[in-house]
């Protein structure tokens, strides 16, 4: 029944930042990190609300939400004015040179979309995957970064349903990686909050907690411009196509993690440093995954992990730094034979210590090295079928975004760079250390997934419908 309906949209329009930010009359430069990522998905990512028990009037509270939406969004883009700009690419010939940067002038803006859908919050979360009815939440379908040429490079969708809200948002990933993601969805709640709290009229000085810092980091003797080594968009562009997948979020609690981190510890018997509660957590998927895809005893996989580099250089990175800072470790290979004989103290150490050797060295040789030899990553080529990939941190702050509705009661991701082995990590509703993974395989291997007695053990039913 729910596959019959779809996403009607019914209106569109695009957002300017309200104001005008010094720095906007610069062009926003791209680092190696924000150009690595010009053939992937855009980020999305969103929330579901549901609407207020009493309405008097259903209509009433949906215009007056999108337009305080809009407003809060405009003095969002104040403060995130790259979001509003477009990428652009030069090219000469004599020199020969290849750029891209975004030009944060003389642009449509971000794209702000309202739709509806005639189904309920129970549609949505009761079924044991997530339904792909979702995907269609986000803008942007199937887009690569490198459309930010022609697309917006930050598109919000706000989808009415029956009794919920979903906003999604789609962000170009080469504008800023998952940390800058969420403090722009941060801010704009909190801005949300204080023009709901002082009336519409409130302008673009608004205060916020974090201001985003837009001076792009570049290593030693590098940028602001890079000549890339291209010809064409064609030749570092794919446009990947996931395979038939299930995409299932599976809940972790607060203790069962502290089992695992307990047990990964116990096991490793290191007396050097200790194994951390996602790295416990990490290992504990890849080993069961492993075990789901029932993978030839010499099969060589690998746990891969999505890390912020902000904290690993020296001097570091702030937090509130707008743009990519983030970087992909990997353990080494290992056969899938040698993985399941071990215990999970020696897989979670592997894990460990892939993360605790990108340090500040690490870092900047990868930098040098990428500089020699620029890589835009591909789907289909960085992330194979054999390797468990953890991208998202339950660090970040998911539920803290209310939007005059109250708490979100579920976040929600769209089709976007999802590919067989991808794990996302959320937040859990509840906080205090849980976490919610959305898990992304064949069919078949989730349905071993869901039999593995080790597996189910730790994790339990993502109950949304609280």
């Amino acid at each position: 029944m729910m596959n019959s309906r779809v996403v009607r949209s019914v209106s569109e329009c695009f957002i300017k930042p309200l104001g005008q930010a010094k720095e906007s009359n610069l062009i926003c430069h791209l680092t190696p990190w924000d150009i690595a990522m010009m053939s992937l998905h855009y980020i999305q990512k969103g929330l579901l609300f549901k609407k207020p028990a009493t309405l008097v009037d259903p209509q009433d509270f949906m215009e007056n939400l999108l337009e305080k939406l809009k407003h809060s969004l405009s003095l969002t883009l104040f403060h995130f004015y790259p979001l509003a700009g477009q990428l652009v690419t030069q090219k000469t010939q004599d020199p020969p040179s290849y750029t891209i940067f975004v030009d944060c002038n003389n642009t449509s803006g971000a794209r702000f979309i309202y739709a509806t859908l005639d189904i309920t919050i129970s549609d949505i979360l009761s079924p044991v995957d997530v339904p792909p009815i979702v995907h269609s939440f986000f803008d942007h379908h199937k887009a690569v970064n490198h459309d930010g040429h022609t697309m917006p490079l930050l598109s919000i969708q706000v989808t009415e349903l029956l009794d919920g809200v979903f906003i999604g948002c789609s962000m170009n990933h080469t504008i800023g990686d998952g940390t800058s993601y969420w403090n722009f969805f941060n801010t704009w709640s909190e801005i949300f909050f204080q023009t709901q709290a002082q009336g519409l009229e409130y302008d673009a000085t608004v205060p916020i907690s974090r201001h985003p810092i837009h001076n792009r980091w570049f290593p030693d003797g590098c940028g602001p411009l890079i000549n890339l080594p291209f010809k064409h968009e064609d030749e570092f562009i794919d446009r990947f196509e996931s395979p038939k997948l299930r995409v299932r979020i599976f809940h972790f609690s607060a203790e069962s993690i502290a089992k695992l981190k307990a047990r990964a510890n116990s096991e490793s018997k290191s007396k050097t440093s200790e194994i951390s509660s996602f790295q416990s957590l990490s290992a504990h998927v890849w080993r069961s995954v492993t075990r789901a895809r029932k993978l030839p005893n010499d099969e060589i996989t690998s746990c891969k992990l999505a890390i912020s580099n902000r904290s690993r250089l020296e001097p570091p990175l702030p937090h509130e730094y707008f743009g990519n800072a983030v970087d992909v470790v990997s353990t080494a290979g290992f056969t899938a034979g040698e993985l399941l004989e071990k215990d999970l103290g020696w897989a979670a150490w592997k894990v460990h210590v892939a993360v605790a050797n990108q340090n500040d060295k690490a870092v900047r040789q990868k930098l040098k090295e990428w500089l020699k030899l620029p890589v835009v990553y591909q789907l289909g080529v960085h992330f194979d079928p054999c390797t468990v990939t953890m991208s998202s941190s339950p660090r970040f702050n998911m539920y803290g975004n209310e939007f005059g509705m109250g708490k979100a009661i579920a976040v929600l991701s769209g089709y976007a760079n999802k590919n067989d082995g991808n794990v996302t990590a959320y937040q859990g509703y509840e906080g205090e250390g849980s976490i919610d993974l959305e898990i992304c395989l064949s069919p078949d291997a989730v349905s071993a997934l869901e039999s593995d007695e080790e597996f189910m053990e730790a994790a339990s039913v993502a109950n949304f419908l609280h």
